[in-house]
Formats: structure tokens, C-alpha cells, sequence
């Protein structure tokens, strides 16, 4: 960093030189100025008092050791963000790591600075995430898209840096975190959203802002909070303002309101057991022989498994310790022989359905005409046989299939182990017919990795899914936080949408979710197991569905409109030109 980028760094608010100049004096001047604030201030404000000397000792460390303490608040931001993710139920640390990324970005007086420093946090964020992408396939995938996931967040921390002399700026770097990862979750093949900020929310205050906005409206929730925090604690670090405590009061009030306003909202979800008319669902974990890639050498022996788990359930409903199910779901790949060519895997699967007296809908990888692969789920109901199914249409990119296989064969040997998977097509509901009559169920379906993409119940919310299912498979990413991540993923879909919801898995985590986002019942890794609940159907929608993708493209033209117009005004009036106020107080250096 040049020595100027470093001087504005000391200033701590905003961004302006700690010197003499603009200051009317010397330092011992301001001293007396600072003793004067003090003086003046309320007894009701000596905690106050407090945090703020707290904050001009950590200043004063900041201006002996600049680079050394953003590049350590960098990373530590990035593991406060990490920690905020299952297993662990720390989610009150997503809020902070943001305020501590954007304290470091905002201190740094250039916009690859900001960069730099948002790649580090990204990169101590995403690498302790991530490591199951690599268990079986060696460190590189892992790392590479731990990278390229970091970038955003360099990104993020450069725009952050822009954008941060704008007044209400708390809002627009907000702003930023949702543009930035709206595109992690699009580019490039398909994107990436694991790791949004509101996936690491299940136990949290924030969960019901869901209903309102979706996922998108979460993770905005809690960046708002988190730039919100980081301009308080400006505050309380501003020499420059003797009439700071209305400001500090306004600051705080609105950490505190946007969470608030979630636990408000905790109320007005729907109750567990509140629906048009129940239905009684079972899932099936049958358990895989053992975890790995070569998944498909064991397939015949994981198709059994689910057969046999099933079979037990209706030996268990005969002899009445278990209630009658109207429909059982199996996971994904729990039948990777595919039933409608291989006659012994369709007897089987029959034979089960039949048994337990309830359609199945059955995990399946199917052979195209082409040698090609679809990912689906089938309405397998007795010996009538298949019906109704779904696709998998958002298709894992370096792992159900390879992009640019020939390029990337130069790297990995597992390059050819990618599958040639195709994606489907369809609204992403099945119909079935419960076993003891009635209407037809519409099921909505996301397997695997497409509950992490909005779009993929959205779609089935409008075809008119009145109960929603993740069949999944987690035995080819061993004993990892994989599943626990996948699981906080399905309850923010759960209170999103207003749905029950049933996670069926190869090897765990299975799940019963209620439309409030609580797990009713899970079961544990690696041993076969049934879970079986009553669970409402639903009809009605909530704003979330209703208004779709708009919360999220609203905010992003906002935050595109936002950095263009500063752009253009950097432009016109160079860095350090007089109109480069900063919010908080104090001349912004680029």
C-alpha cells in the first residue's frame, strides 16, 4: 500500500488523514477538543464514553500497524461469516464478520485495496466451507472454487470502498453484498449460491424475513445489519463531532430493528398443523454400503437397502406400530439402476410400492437414447407402475457434468469420472394419488443441489405444489458439513414458501421440516431409518412466492444504478475534489 493509502486508513471515518491539516491545530489541540466532547456529554453516556475510547485505541493500533491489522480483520471477518453456518448455530456472527469486512474495506484508501481485502475474507470464508467438494476428488476442485467464489467477495469489498462516501451509505454497501452474490449465484455456469449469507440463518431472528422476500431478503437483512453496525461504531470513534450521541442513538436503532423485525414476523408464520387438509408422508434413508464416488459400483446393493428399509415400515403398518403412509419418498440416486429398463430394479421397486400400499416417488438415474443421463424422480405407484416425474434441471457443473471436459482433463485425472448428465425440463411438480383416496397430491421436487437456486420451487410454487420434497444424496461427499449446510437450505425454502417439507437422503441427514422452518424430526448419518409425520397441505401463497425474484433485481438495479452514477462522478470530479464528502465525516481518498 502507498504511504497516502495508509494515512487516509489512520483517519478511521471515512477515510480522512489524521493531520493538523483541515483540523484547525495540532494533535494536542484536539486532545482538548476530545476532553471538551467529553466534558459536555450526559452521565447516561459514559458506556458510550466507553466503546468510544475502545474504538480510538483500536484506531491507534491501526495507525501503527495498518497493512498487518486489515489484512488479520480481513481473514477474521471471513471466519466470523463461516462460523455463522451449520452444524453450528451461530448465526448472530454473519452480522458481525459484515460489519468487521466492511470497517477493513472502508478503512483502505484505494479500490484494489478493497479488493484485496475482500479476497481474503472470501478466501477465509469459503476455503473452510467448501473442503467436501474436494474429499474424494483431491484439494485442487476444492480450492479452485473456493477462489472463485472469494472473488465476489473481493468484489464486494471494492465496491463497498466506492460506494462508501455516499450519504445512508450502510444501505447501498448492503446493496452491494446483494448484487455481488445475486452473481455468484449466476455466473459462471449456472452459478454458485452455497454460501449465501441467509443459508447460515435456520436458528436465527432473521429466518421469517424470509416469507417476505425470499432468501435474497435475508441475506440483505443481515448485510443491512452488519454495514449498519460498522457505521455505529464509526461514530463512536468520530473526534470530529461534538454532537454525536443523536447520531450514535439513530445508528443503533436500526441494528437493532432489522432483526427485530424478524422475530415480529416469527409470529404471523403459519402454525405446524395449519393447511387445507393433511396427508401422511413417509421417507425413506436406506443408507449406502459405503460413502465415496464409486457410488455406482454399489448401486444394486443401495436400491436394496430402500427396498428393505421400505418393506420394514409396511411389515411395521401391518402389525399397527406405524401409521399408514398416502405417500413415501425416496431419496436421490436411490435407484441408480435405471427401472424403466432394467426389469429387476422395476420388480423391485413394485414390489415395495405394493407392500406399503402408497406410491413411491423413487430417486432414479435414467439412460437416454443418446448414452446421455437425466437426474429424475418418479411417481412409482405398485404395479401400475411409473408415472409422473421430474428431471433434475439445474445440473451440478464439475460433477454431474463437466463443462469444457477437454480443457479440463489437463488438470485432473477425474475430469472423465464427471458425468454426462442433461438437464430436464417441467414446472418441478409431481402428481400422486394418495393411498387412501382423495384429490391428488401436488408434490413440488428439488433434488440435491437445486434447492439452492431460488428459482427451482418457485417454479413448482406456480404449478401449484402444495408440499415440497428434496430428495438427496450426500454419500459422495462423505462425513462432511455438507448435509447440515444442505438441511439450513431447506428450511429457508420451507419458510419461504409457506410448505411442509421432507428432505430424504441417501445416508442423512433425512429431515421433516414445518412450514415455520422447524426441523420436526431428523434422523442420524449412516443407518437406515424411516421418518413418518402428518403434514398439512397448503394452497395459499406467501408474499415471497408472490413477488418472486423482484425484492432481489429491485435491489440489484439499485445497486447498479448506485455504482455507475459514482463512477461517472469520479470521472468528473477527480479523488479529492471537495465534493468527496464522506457520510460519516471527512474527505474520501480513492
Amino acid at each position: 500500500m502507498s504511504k497516502e493509502s495508509t494515512h487516509s486508513v489512520a483517519a478511521g471515518s471515512g477515510g480522512t488523514p489524521d493531520s493538523s491539516e483541515g483540523h484547525g491545530g495540532s494533535a494536542a489541540a484536539r486532545v482538548e477538543d476530545v476532553s471538551a466532547v467529553r466534558g459536555a456529554q450526559p452521565e447516561g453516556a459514559a458506556s458510550v464514553t466507553g466503546l468510544a475510547s475502545m474504538s480510538r485505541r483500536a484506531r491507534g493500533l491501526l495507525e501503527r500497524y495498518p497493512v498487518w491489522c486489515r489484512v488479520f480483520g480481513a481473514i477474521l471477518a471471513g471466519l466470523l461469516i463461516y462460523a455463522s453456518f451449520p452444524p453450528r448455530a451461530s448465526w448472530y456472527l454473519a452480522p458481525l464478520g459484515i460489519a468487521l469486512l466492511t470497517l477493513v474495506v472502508r478503512g483502505d484508501g484505494r479500490l484494489r485495496g478493497g479488493f484485496g481485502y475482500g479476497l481474503l475474507a472470501g478466501l477465509a470464508f469459503f476455503v473452510p466451507l467448501l473442503p467436501w467438494t474436494g474429499i474424494y476428488v483431491g484439494p485442487v476442485p476444492w480450492l479452485a472454487l473456493s477462489l472463485a467464489c472469494a472473488i465476489y467477495v473481493g468484489l464486494f469489498g471494492m465496491l463497498a470502498r466506492l460506494v462508501g462516501a455516499l450519504p445512508g451509505w450502510p444501505l447501498w454497501v448492503a446493496a452491494m453484498w446483494t448484487l455481488t452474490e445475486w452473481g455468484r449465484s449466476n455466473f459462471p455456469f449456472g452459478g454458485f449460491p452455497w454460501g449465501r449469507l441467509a443459508f447460515g440463518q435456520g436458528d436465527g431472528w432473521y429466518l421469517p424475513i424470509a416469507v417476505l422476500a425470499g432468501a435474497p431478503g435475508v441475506s440483505f437483512a443481515v448485510a443491512l445489519t452488519g454495514t449498519a453496525l460498522a457505521a455505529f461504531l464509526l461514530r463512536l470513534g468520530d473526534r470530529r463531532k461534538p454532537r454525536w450521541l443523536p447520531g450514535i442513538i439513530t445508528v443503533a436503532t436500526i441494528v437493532a430493528i432489522i432483526p427485530c423485525t424478524g422475530v415480529i414476523l416469527r409470529t404471523a408464520l403459519p402454525a405446524p398443523d395449519d393447511g387445507d387438509r393433511p396427508i401422511t408422508v413417509a421417507a425413506i434413508q436406506g443408507s449406502v454400503p459405503r460413502l465415496g464416488l464409486d457410488f455406482n459400483a454399489q448401486r444394486r446393493a443401495v436400491l436394496d437397502n430402500h427396498v428393505r428399509r421400505t418393506e420394514e415400515l409396511a411389515r411395521a403398518v401391518a402389525a399397527g406400530q406405524a401409521a399408514q403412509p398416502d405417500v413415501v419418498i425416496w431419496p436421490e440416486n436411490s435407484s441408480d439402476i435405471d427401472p424403466l429398463r432394467n426389469a429387476d430394479a422395476a420388480a423391485e421397486i413394485a414390489a415395495a410400492s405394493t407392500a406399503i400400499h402408497a406410491p413411491i416417488l423413487v430417486g432414479a438415474v435414467l439412460v437416454n437414447s443418446d448414452d446421455t443421463t437425466t437426474n429424475s424422480v418418479i411417481v412409482w405407484n405398485g404395479d401400475a407402475g411409473p408415472g409422473e416425474r421430474h428431471d433434475k434441471k439445474i445440473i451440478q457443473p464439475f460433477g454431474e457434468y463437466l463443462p469444457l471436459r477437454g480443457f479440463f482433463r489437463h488438470f485432473s485425472d477425474y475430469a472423465d469420472r464427471a458425468g454426462y448428465f442433461v438437464p430436464g425440463t417441467g414446472d418441478g411438480v409431481v402428481h400422486t394419488q394418495p393411498a387412501g383416496g382423495g384429490p391428488e397430491v401436488a408434490i413440488g421436487v428439488a433434488t440435491c443441489y437445486e434447492v439452492a437456486f431460488d428459482r427451482a420451487f418457485s417454479d413448482s410454487l406456480r404449478a401449484g405444489a402444495q408440499l415440497l420434497t428434496v430428495p438427496t444424496n450426500n454419500a459422495t461427499f462423505g462425513d462432511s458439513e455438507m448435509t447440515y449446510q444442505q438441511l439450513a437450505m431447506s428450511r429457508i425454502r420451507a419458510v419461504e414458501h409457506g410448505r411442509a417439507l421432507v428432505v430424504a437422503a441417501t445416508s442423512g441427514v433425512s429431515a421433516i421440516i414445518t412450514a415455520d422452518g422447524a426441523v420436526a424430526r431428523q434422523t442420524p448419518k449412516f443407518v437406515p431409518a424411516a421418518l413418518e409425520s402428518t403434514l398439512p397441505l397448503r394452497s395459499a401463497t406467501t408474499p415471497a412466492t408472490r413477488m418472486g425474484p423482484w425484492p432481489e433485481r429491485v435491489l440489484c438495479i439499485l445497486a447498479a444504478a448506485v455504482v455507475v452514477a459514482v463512477a461517472i462522478r469520479r470521472r468528473i470530479s477527480p479523488p479529492g475534489h471537495p465534493g468527496d464528502e464522506d457520510a460519516v465525516g471527512g474527505r474520501m481518498r480513492h
